[in-house]
């Protein structure tokens, strides 16, 4: 290995990595498999490639081509070396409008020839769900498909013509009439034209096994075609010529509901004749019930194209009409077509998780039928599945007869998996009983290859292995796939896991308090890899922001699966290599929404933190701001903020500390405010006579930062009608219990705790979760009183309103005070919906900029501040993503540029093409820091706009008035 690495080094000019961080990101992809590789070399052109191929050739060591990783059949995953073009040769080469081609390299993320595209009027025609980051060399190796592919097929359908390097260093231009094929391949081909001519089943998604049928002499001998689905065993893609097709000017969408996927699926191919852009199939299980679509159990989404909206339109009344349907609807919308899509895309993540919780897996994904037998299918699938005691539920391309499903495998048990394997043998007879394909669009893989016999005979299979043998006769191409397999059921990525559930301090309650059932959850489909945020989505901003996989929420959870498995990670929560992974992760949550199963990589580091550092010195950084409200707290109580400030701002002395604290030296000190949040509240006259009571949470930052928020929180909130009180000293004497009957609130027993109410945010995001959970009982005893009562308790900073929903209960699993706090938490908007809906507030009309707070986003939601800012006439939406600084992290140093990269993802853009009158919203002090310190800019949290407007308005009413 130390040879091979050290020639390899010295052979290429790109990246070779065969430390743990580079083989550990790519011991799996989206499938059930899991293989360790030797290392990983990122080639910068061709003549890396094949000087890669020549070295392991001479060692003896496998090769595996890789794009994004996201292949459910375990074809991407390898013992050897995983060469990995994502890195370097990711680009459009070239592009000709005329000609419609496009000349790409195989690590071009899908997305980024549609954007190269798109000017000209053209697309490439095949999509795949994981568009957002599947590279065309992929899509070349699996063949891949995608939604549209009724109208305009497979990847084979659009491929011109290829560049390869066989395993023996052979340079080839593959096209028709033979062009470029291997010494062999024409002989081999001529031998077999009947076998060949009537050993293929008839379906548009047949992509198992070789594709040697294109090589026949009416299908003009496509060398480049047959190519396409081949999964990196024939030879290695260096660049492509691929085929553009003219994208429809408008678009409609129509929404067909039936009463299952059954009848869905019989309806399907009836109606192709009105030639749609897609007839896509899915079923009520994976559709959020907050969705609203047609009466239904199940439905199509089948998408018609025009040269304008009205005849987008039009033809899709047709299909409508012409569809026998319980309810349906036409979608002309563009922002509510990109919703629908959205929950179709993300379906292969959401089917990962039965809706009691269960887990599925892939292994069965998308086989495929004649389009017209899809019913009869779905119908025997659904008695295979209950004779096996397993359930699933079918999604996909019903257009083509291609289902995709999750099946709730047990993949952990030795029964388990041998009825994995019962099922899959049986599968493979029933798929081949409708004279259908094994794989529909993503390929045989482990997954699969080892059933081909069962589709194709063995004496079609031998003439793969021939073909094979052509190709690559050392076998060094990715071996174990299509010919020669390894069995299904070995190298499964669960085989190394933990069998018992490991301590860790979060309850993972979707996970059953099980740390590794919440790692599982990442099945690689990868969309937090996605390069440029779309809309109001806010993972992953570091990925973003570095390119790396490391950094991405998939790399992320895949070292922790390792730091489990403990044979590539073998120190496992001491490890540096997941610390360093994780170090860039802004906790921002975004995946905990984003991500279409869920994963949640703020808790898991905070959950890993805390176990790296058990019994050790931690980085300073963890004392200074992991720490903040204890040191606010002491500059409160010695009044000693304007010394300081003063002292802050003296550069040198600003430096020192910032030295001592583990602060990035690019950033200045935020100011702390003479006058506490609450110390304004005792000296104030009480206001807001009568009216429903609610606690205002004092969080940190309102309280020693931003004191301004909770005064103009005050004055709005009194103004709708609420009587405002805080904790701990409640300034009630009964509070109402919420059933007639009033409890008696004790402010000087309130006093007894320590300090003051805290959410244990900085010590949650530093992972100091044993000084967390002393903070959170400490708060939840203060709170005793009013958890008694029915009181709401408003928390103005998202940041911490989202760490009381959630990381409070989860971290205090085992007190039920801590869910009864969690339930009664409200946003400042969803307080005066919620408690004053009469209340309207004062018209501002005017256009708003800024950012979603990515937890309100992730945790909270923030339909009810849409409502509120359209109810004060504050126009325009605010932009997504993360700001980057997210609380202690744009603070630390070393991250300074990560955090300006990510502000400049969404932030700062919207920022400067925002109108000059716009209200520069940010109701997250990290937010408003950030525009301060990046942008110039104030930004205001909506409280601050509406007190003011508030003031604007009496005083208008004074010089008006008598």
């Amino acid at each position: 290995m130390t040879d091979l690495e050290a020639d390899l080094r010295k052979a290429v000019r790109g990246e070779v990595g065969f430390d743990v961080t580079s083989r550990a990101l790519v011991t799996m992809d989206a499938s059930n498999y899991r293989r360790v590789p030797l290392g990983v070399v990122a080639p910068r052109d061709a003549d890396d490639v094949a000087a890669v191929l020549e070295v392991c050739r001479t060692h003896g060591v496998p090769v595996v081509p890789r794009g994004g990783g996201t292949s459910i059949a375990g074809q991407a995953t390898g013992t050897g070396v995983v060469l990995d073009f994502t890195r370097h040769m990711n680009r459009v080469l070239a592009l000709d409008p005329e000609a419609r081609t496009a000349v790409v390299q195989p690590g071009l993320v899908l997305d980024r020839l549609q954007d190269a595209a798109a000017p000209h009027g053209l697309r490439f025609g095949p999509d795949p769900s994981t568009h957002s980051r599947c590279t065309l060399g992929g899509m070349i190796g699996n063949n891949s498909c995608g939604s549209h592919s009724v109208a305009w097929g497979t990847t084979a359908d659009s491929v011109a013509e290829l560049d390869v390097v066989t395993a023996r260093g052979e340079r080839l231009r593959l096209g028709q009439e033979w062009a470029g094929a291997p010494t062999g391949l024409r002989e081999l081909v001529d031998g077999e034209l009947a076998r060949l001519r009537t050993g293929f089943p008839e379906l548009p998604r047949r992509i198992s096994g070789y594709a040697l049928d294109a090589l026949l002499p009416e299908h003009r001998a496509d060398v480049a075609r047959s190519f396409c689905g081949s999964e990196g065993t024939l030879g290695v893609l260096t660049g492509a010529v691929v085929k553009l097709v003219e994208a429809p000017r408008a678009r409609a969408l129509a929404v067909l509901g039936y009463a299952d996927e059954g009848a869905a699926a019989e309806a399907a191919a009836g109606l192709l004749v009105h030639r749609p852009l897609t007839v896509e199939g899915m079923a009520a299980d994976l559709v959020p019930s907050t969705v609203a679509l047609p009466r239904g159990g199940a439905w199509l989404f089948v998408e018609t194209g025009g040269s304008s909206p009205a005849e987008a339109h039009a033809r899709a009344e047709d299909v409508m009409r012409a569809a026998d349907v319980l309810d349906a609807l036409v979608v002309t919308n563009p922002a509510g077509q990109r919703a629908l899509w959205r929950i179709r895309e993300d379906a292969s993540g959401t089917a990962t998780r039965m809706p009691d919780g269960s887990e599925a897996w892939p292994g069965w994904e998308d086989c495929a039928v004649p389009p017209q037998r899809l019913g009869a299918y779905l119908r025997d699938f659904r008695g295979l599945l209950d004779s096996h005691g397993l359930r699933g539920t079918p999604y996909g391309h019903f257009g083509d007869g291609c289902i995709h499903v999750r099946i709730d495998f047990d993949l952990l048990t030795g029964p388990g998996i041998a009825r994995f394997r019962r099922f899959s043998e049986e599968l493979a007879d029933l798929v081949a009983a409708h004279g259908g394909s094994l794989s529909g669009e993503h390929g045989d893989g482990q997954a699969r290859a080892e059933l081909l016999p069962r589709m194709y005979g063995e004496e079609m299979v031998a003439l793969f292995e021939r073909a094979k043998a052509i190709w690559d006769p050392d076998d060094l191409l990715n071996p174990g796939m299509l010919v020669r397999p390894a069995p299904l059921d070995t190298n499964l990525r669960f085989s190394v896991l933990p069998r018992e559930p490991v301590e860790v301090a979060f309850g993972y309650p979707a996970d059953g308090g099980d740390f590794s059932a919440a790692v599982r959850r990442c099945v690689g489909v990868a969309k937090c890899r996605t390069t440029s945020a779309s809309g109001s989505a806010v993972m992953c901003p570091s990925f973003r922001a570095t390119g790396e996989e490391a950094h991405s929420t998939r790399g992320r959870a895949r070292l922790l699966h390792e730091m489990l498995a403990g044979e590539v990670v073998t120190d496992s929560w001491r490890s540096e290599e997941v610390r360093e992974a994780l170090d860039l992760c802004l906790s921002c949550k975004g995946c905990r929404t984003d991500c279409p199963v869920g994963v949640d990589m703020a808790t898991y580091k905070a959950e890993f933190l805390h176990h790296h550092y058990a019994g050790r010195r931690r980085p300073a950084s963890h004392y200074s701001m992991g720490r903040l409200p204890v040191w606010l707290r002491l500059v409160d109580r010695t009044r000693s903020a304007a010394m300081v400030n003063f002292l802050a701002s003296l550069r040198p002395l600003a430096g020192v500390a910032k030295r001592l604290g583990g602060i990035a030296p690019e950033r200045r000190i935020p100011e702390v405010a003479t006058e506490t949040f609450s110390r304004w509240w005792d000296r104030r006259k009480a206001g807001g006579a009568g009216g429903d009571p609610v606690v205002l949470w004092p969080d940190t930052f309102t309280e020693h930062l931003s004191p301004s928020v909770g005064q103009a929180a005050v004055r709005v909130l009194e103004a709708a009608g609420l009587r405002v009180v805080l904790p701990p000293t409640v300034h009630l004497e009964k509070a109402p219990v919420g059933d007639g009957r009033t409890v008696a609130l004790d402010p000087v027993s309130l006093l007894r705790g320590r300090g003051r109410v805290c959410c244990g945010l900085t010590y949650v995001s530093t992972g100091q979760l044993d000084r967390a959970r002393t903070v959170l009982r400490r708060t939840l005893d203060l709170m005793a009183p009013v958890l008694e009562t029915s009181l709401p308790v408003v928390v103005l900073e998202p940041s911490c309103a989202a760490a009381l929903r959630t990381d409070l209960p989860e971290l205090l699993h085992d007190d039920p005070r801590a869910a009864r706090l969690a339930s009664r938490v409200l946003t400042f908007a969803e307080a005066l919906s919620q408690l004053a809906p009469g209340w309207r507030p004062p018209a501002l009309n005017r256009p708003v900029a800024g950012q979603t707070h990515c937890h309100q986003h992730a945790v909270l939601g923030d339909m009810a501040d849409r409502r509120l800012r359209e109810a004060a006439g504050l126009t325009g939406d605010l932009a997504g993503g993360c700001c980057g600084l997210a609380g202690n992290f744009g603070f630390e140093k070393g991250h300074f540029e990560v955090s300006r990269s990510c502000a400049e993802d969404q932030l700062l853009p919207s920022v400067r093409q925002s109108p000059e009158d716009a209200v520069m919203l940010a109701d997250g002090f990290s937010c408003r820091t950030q525009l301060e310190q990046l942008a110039g800019v104030r930004g205001r949290h909506l409280a601050e706009v509406l007190a003011e407007a508030l003031r604007s308005g009496e005083r208008a009413d004074a010089v008006g008035g008598p």
